[in-house]
């Protein structure tokens, strides 16, 4: 079987079964990307509402005590399940010693992420509402 792959790919033939594998790989890929994309996009909503900057925006005040941890905890599951593709391809791409987009966004996402997590936990910096407010 190896020998006939072999034939094929060097005679320009491809496979039929590989092709098949492929294409059913490449939609499971899809369909997860897509299904992930959802359920961001619903935690993210409360997200959003939460958020300082929007809240701002629209002119409310919906902050309560802990409302920072309900943040913390709807972007930590955000961040993981999300970013689950970019961390497995960040692993790839290092393995590899071949840097490219998993890499970029799997590290801006970590890094983004960090800061938050320790902005929420007391690290004195500017956040973006902060920064947003003192301009307008």
């Amino acid at each position: 079987m190896e020998h006939q792959h072999s034939a094929d790919k060097q005679s320009g033939k491809a496979d039929p079964h590989m092709q098949m594998n492929g294409h059913d790989h490449h939609a499971m890929m899809i369909a997860d990307f897509k299904k992930r994309f959802y359920a961001v996009l619903v935690l993210t909503m409360p997200i959003m509402l939460l958020s300082t900057m929007i809240q701002h925006f629209i002119g409310v005040n919906w902050s309560f005590n802990g409302s920072s941890y309900i943040l913390f905890v709807l972007a930590t599951i955000v961040f993981v399940y999300g970013g689950w593709p970019f961390f497995k391809g960040l692993i790839e791409e290092i393995k590899s010693k071949n840097p490219g987009m998993m890499f970029l966004v799997g590290f801006a996402i970590t890094v983004a992420y960090a800061y938050s997590v320790a902005i929420v936990f007391g690290l004195k910096g500017m956040d973006f509402s902060g920064s947003w407010i003192r301009l307008s």
